[in-house]
């Protein structure tokens, strides 16, 4: 199965631009999209409605019934308040949004899965604790932070990333699997943030802002592959978009660069996996 994967687009509307070129020539079976998806702001206008649903309908009629399957996740970056433009999209059929879902594509089960650990950043719309309630030193706590859409309080204190992916795997059999999530696991190449030597009221910053939850999961679990963003400088810091956690492959798309960087793979074939920036 030829899968595309990108991630972080932050709407750039010249990435979506490059991606969809991409998509047409390319011809992927499966495409994923792994959060940050959306511009802080779109004016007057509606960036999922205006801009991408016409271009995924121009795509569709060029291809035909080559269309691939888009699969995709919204991003902490990402305001919930659009979350229903995205159901529209997925109502059309022009992509599935698999945020805490599963999905089948021929025989490999794919799952979504937004969430990230508490940040700095204000937005905390899709963020969650993520083993405990601990917060790292300078990052804003889930029951702090703004929200485009309230939820009650007591998911805000008790809900964490871990619970979660317990109740989204269940007792599935996870060797033919597909993860997509936002974060990144934890101490791997894919979580490096630019942090080095940074201290909060004396307190040393760790460099490795990824998810315990994430990474304890993989470990434990074992899925065939799981596709990540979020962390833009990691793969510049590490050197590397890929690691290996067990017998799991794990890439990254997220990129700090202007070029847009996207990840093509092989299901029968990770070890060839590349990632272009264009």
């Amino acid at each position: 199965m030829h899968c595309y994967f990108a991630s972080d687009l932050h709407g750039k509307t010249g990435r979506y631009e490059k991606l969809f070129s991409e998509i047409v020539s390319g011809k992927p079976e499966v495409v994923l999209l792994g959060g940050d998806l959306l511009p802080h702001s779109y004016g007057e206008q509606n960036f999922v409605l205006d801009f991408i649903k016409p271009l995924l309908e121009e795509i569709k009629n060029k291809l035909g019934n080559n269309f691939p399957r888009i699969l995709l996740i919204l991003g902490n970056d990402d305001a919930a308040r659009d979350e229903k433009y995205i159901y529209e999209l997925h109502d059309s059929g022009l992509i599935q949004y698999i945020h805490f879902r599963k999905t089948t594509v021929s025989t490999t089960n794919f799952y979504g899965y937004s969430f990230t650990p508490p940040s700095p950043f204000l937005l905390k719309d899709w963020e969650k604790y993520d083993i405990s309630r601990y917060v790292d030193p300078g990052s804003i706590s889930p029951e702090d932070g703004k929200r485009t859409i309230e939820i009650p309080q007591i998911q805000k204190r008790f809900s964490t990333i871990k619970d979660d992916l317990e109740k989204l795997a269940g007792t599935d059999d996870l060797n033919n699997a597909v993860f997509l999530f936002h974060g990144p696991p934890y101490k791997t190449n894919l979580d490096r943030a630019a942090l080095d030597g940074k201290m909060i009221d004396h307190a040393p910053l760790d460099p490795h802002v990824g998810s315990i939850a994430i990474k304890k999961f993989i470990e434990t679990k074992q899925p065939m592959l799981t596709l990540h963003g979020h962390i833009h400088e990691s793969p510049g810091l590490t050197g590397s978009w890929k690691d290996k956690i067990g017998k799991t492959f794990c890439f990254s798309a997220a990129h700090d660069g202007k070029e847009f960087a996207l990840v093509k793979f092989d299901l029968d074939n990770l070890e060839k996996a590349e990632r272009i920036l264009i």
